[in-house]
């Protein structure tokens, strides 16, 4: 059976006289089944189109285009094309508009909701996945403390060149095209990262990973944007922001849950050690490898192809966006009709003019405030490490003899302590320091130290077997005809019993938790507030928010602060996801809001080296930087000009 959209748009571009290898196509041909037996009042979807006049015979007299003729582009000024051009492109976007809504939104919007929504997701994993790994990660891999912290700023970094490269490029070869490969790769590097043993090589398979994930975001919204009409858009925008929550949720459950069993592992040899944190890495990759199989199901966005002139195959995925919908509302029998109206945007999309160079997008001017989300952490460990710290026992001036020591001894100082015949075996030294003390004729076995030292002390006639005792623990320390046996390698993990691991990633739950009302709200009132009011409002009242914790002085007050501030600040993310999309032009969607998103994880790095910096010294000036940049971003955002009555142009 032929297909009638394609009749119907030959049939036009034939008309117009333009297209010499579509001359094939007579007037018998331009009539389709979807066509018959409507009555002359439906005349609109089988006539001559009258958007895109055709050119004649006559010829102008004096000086002046005849009738129906257009004037010839030497004759027009630069302003006089330039209008006909943006003429051409709000028609276009308005055609487009009329068609989406005859499409309707129903089961096909619904099953792309589901599936970018799994990219997305995959996105908030790997932000959330850097700062769970982090700590076990370098401890796994002995990480001097020169090489500490540098996980966490290269994901980033991969992130923001990817975002900027994959955005751009879905521009070029097509939104799904784009979005497949960038989370193959996210997908691939991320499974390799859980596997390799060097830092440097994992530090390099992250990078990868984040910069394939880098282009999740752009391209997502861009891709959604382009299917839904314009009294949805804001809306469900809005609900797909919700996947970047659900992938921090599934994050923080999943580290929660396998993280901290420290027995999940196996080793051969001391070469090659898999240990929990590994498997949390593999997990963390399924949504991403959920979605690209997914989304090899999906079709290309329609919008994309008619930018790109490949006209046949837009008709083909308007008419399965159409079919779907209407099967799915027991209206099977509805045939989706191309109107000569609408069959006029192949024609008149190839008469556009090359569009002009890119402006930058006003909303790439709004401060983006991931610095602030990446500090928190950083406070609340702050707060545990003084909490602890407030605990310890001091023991000074200490004499032991012949005891046996087979059990923890945590958060401890000894000074000028003496040890004397004594045993430690199979026992843990956990944050232990010992200064200027003497261990004479004393035996060690099986006995990890993880967090402890020994400073100024001596060991005389002393005997280790299987300890991870050695010269980086012995800070001006002498050894004194002592010796060492089947040293342990590697660094010791303490995640089997280490409450504040699971605390932790409780705090990141209920801190990503927070975000969903914000994100109900936002999607509820998108359409009816307007997008700058809420993106304004959002930013004016976290940076209150942000105020505030200049008076947070316990780990629970810092918690609820945490809470309120992600409620409050999600709006501000959704609307200008919202706004970036809808003031780029198709052809430079992905391209701008790649730039927008790069921009963004830029402020990740930058906030995690200036906060990271200063939180140490003094919480005043990261409070007060974060305050005054949000309600200052807020302001700026209030006087921009509202997106709500724009269509994708």
């Amino acid at each position: 059976t032929e297909d009638p959209f394609k009749d119907n748009y030959n049939s036009y571009a034939q008309q117009d006289g333009r297209y010499a290898d579509n001359a094939a196509n007579d007037e018998d041909g331009a009539s389709s089944d979807a066509t018959e037996g409507h009555d002359d009042e439906d005349e609109i979807y089988e006539g001559e189109y009258q958007g895109v006049p055709a050119y004649g015979d006559g010829k102008p007299r004096d000086g002046q285009a005849a009738a129906g003729q257009p004037v010839s582009d030497s004759l027009k000024s630069r302003k006089e094309l330039e209008n006909e051009r943006q003429a051409d492109e709000e028609e276009l976007a308005q055609q487009y508009e009329l068609i989406m809504q005859e499409c309707g939104h129903g089961r096909f919007q619904w099953q792309l909701f589901f599936v970018l929504g799994l990219a997305l997701m995959s996105d908030g994993v790997e932000v959330f996945v850097v700062g769970f790994v982090l700590p076990s990660a370098e401890t796994d891999m002995c990480v001097p403390n020169s090489g500490a912290g540098w996980l966490g700023s290269i994901v980033y970094l991969g992130m923001m060149f990817g975002a900027f490269f994959w955005g751009g490029l879905s521009d070029k070869v097509g939104r799904k095209q784009c979005l497949l490969i960038s989370m193959s790769v996210n997908g691939f590097f991320a499974f390799l990262s859980s596997f390799v043993q060097g830092y440097s090589m994992f530090l390099f398979c992250r990078m990868v990973s984040g910069f394939g994930i880098g282009g999740a975001v752009p391209i997502v919204f861009s891709y959604f944007a382009e299917v839904l009409a314009r009294e949805k858009r804001g809306e469900h925008l809005s609900w797909l922001c919700m996947f970047w929550m659900i992938g921090g949720i599934y994050a923080s459950a999943m580290a929660w849950a396998i993280i901290p069993h420290y027995g999940w592992s196996f080793s051969m040899g001391s070469a090659y050690q898999f240990h929990s944190w590994r498997v949390f890495v593999v997990v963390c990759a399924l949504p991403c490898v959920s979605a690209v199989v997914a989304l090899t199901f999906m079709p290309e966005s329609p919008r994309f192809y008619l930018e790109t002139g490949k006209h046949d195959e837009a008709w083909m995925v308007l008419k399965q966006i159409h079919d779907t919908n209407m099967r799915a509302r027991g209206e099977p029998e509805r045939v989706f009709t191309v109107s000569a109206r609408h069959a006029g945007l192949g024609t008149l999309l190839s008469l556009l003019m090359p569009p002009p160079p890119p402006l930058l997008n006003q909303a790439s001017d709004i401060p983006r405030y991931y610095g602030l989300s990446v500090w928190f952490p950083d406070v609340i460990k702050h707060l545990q490490a003084d909490e602890y710290a407030s605990r310890v026992k001091i023991h000074n001036n200490e004499r032991i003899d012949d005891f046996t020591f087979n059990f923890t001894l945590e958060n401890q100082i000894h000074r000028n302590g003496v040890f004397l015949n004594d045993r430690f075996i199979s026992m843990k030294f956990k944050a232990v320091t010992f200064i200027d003390s003497s261990f004479l004729n004393c035996f060690f076995e099986d006995v990890s130290s993880v967090g402890s030292s020994f400073k100024n002390c001596t060991f005389v006639d002393s005997f280790f077997y299987n300890t991870d005792i050695d010269d980086a623990k012995l800070t001006n320390s002498r050894v004194i005809n002592s010796s060492f046996h089947h040293n342990k390698t590697g660094c010791q993990m303490t995640f089997d019993d280490d409450y504040s691991a699971y605390w932790v990633y409780f705090v990141n739950f209920l801190g990503t938790l927070a975000v969903l009302p914000g994100n109900i709200v936002s999607a509820l009132l998108m359409d009816k507030i307007g997008r700058l009011s809420m993106l304004g409002g959002s930013m004016v009242l976290s940076g209150i928010s942000c105020f505030f914790l200049w008076f947070g002085t316990s780990e629970s007050m810092m918690i609820f602060m945490l809470c309120l501030y992600n409620g409050l600040s999600i709006s501000a993310w959704n609307s200008l996801d919202v706004v970036t999309t809808e003031l780029y032009p198709t052809d430079r969607r992905g391209t701008g809001f790649g730039f927008c998103n790069a921009m963004c994880k830029l402020a990740a790095v930058l906030g995690n080296l200036i906060f990271g910096s200063l939180v140490g010294i003094t919480k005043a000036i990261p409070i007060l930087l974060a305050s005054a940049v949000l309600v200052g971003g807020g302001l700026v955002g209030l006087r921009l000009p509202d997106t709500r009555a724009n269509v994708l142009m």
